[in-house]
């Protein structure tokens, strides 16, 4: 069963829904959202050697209205990070090009293992920073290269390891900041939002990572805070 019905008028944190990402983020409020990181399928039909795949990896309906909702719910002058598909980079460029979102910064993941050898040996993962308006320039910013240990994918396919989502999140929020991952597969961003002592909101479609995911977030079976965010207060910066 799928859970997706939001208060319109408040947003629940610390939780996860099961989902499509479209529809719950239709139920949203605009301008809510601190920062978005988010791993999407890459559009490459792709298969684990367990036989896993990724729902919706195979076409691109989902892609442009995704990331239109997307910004709609982001504050204005955020950041989002995406992960994406080298090979559809222009199918991405697309979508967020036309949701509004500007790219302002590329972000390199070395892997100290090879996944995959054709033409070269693939050591490395990609992401595009996206701005929402004018985001003010900081003072130290990020490195662009960031370290990606293996993480095992034990619980899903693609599985990114905490350590090289933290500092993404510790680089563009601050405590308590709301961070929304509306693919978040196993819930790697979302536990390194927990670690960082921010508020998270995560959406998965597949129910196997949907539950990997709680599981991982609230093991001894506590529920999602009942407390809520309210998109009307102004964050201290």
């Amino acid at each position: 069963m799928q859970t997706n019905q939001i208060n319109q008028t408040s947003i629940p944190t610390n939780k996860i829904f099961h989902g499509d990402c479209i529809s719950v983020m239709q139920g949203l409020p605009a301008n809510s959202i601190d920062f978005i990181l988010t791993d999407p399928p890459y559009l490459v039909h792709y298969q684990d050697r367990e036989g896993r795949s990724i729902q919706n990896d195979n076409n691109a309906d989902w892609l442009m209205p995704a990331f239109q909702e997307c910004h709609r719910v982001l504050k204005q002058d955020s950041f989002i990070v995406s992960f994406y598909g080298w090979t559809q980079a222009d199918r991405f460029f697309a979508a967020w090009r036309s949701s509004g979102l500007r790219i302002v910064g590329h972000l390199v993941f070395h892997k100290p293992y090879t996944s995959k050898s054709r033409f070269l040996k693939y050591q490395h993962e990609q992401a595009y920073l996206l701005a929402k308006g004018n985001p003010t320039i900081p003072e130290n910013p990020i490195a662009d290269v960031i370290d990606m240990p293996y993480s095992g994918n034990m619980l899903h396919p693609t599985q990114k390891p905490v350590p090289a989502l933290k500092p993404l999140i510790e680089a563009f929020t601050q405590k308590h900041d709301l961070v929304l991952d509306p693919f978040c597969g196993s819930g790697s961003t979302l536990m390194a939002a927990k670690i960082l002592n921010r508020r998270y909101l995560g959406i998965e479609l597949d129910e196997q990572y949907y539950a990997a995911a709680l599981k991982r977030l609230h093991p001894v079976g506590i529920r999602a805070s009942v407390g809520f965010y309210s998109p009307q207060i102004p964050r201290a910066r």
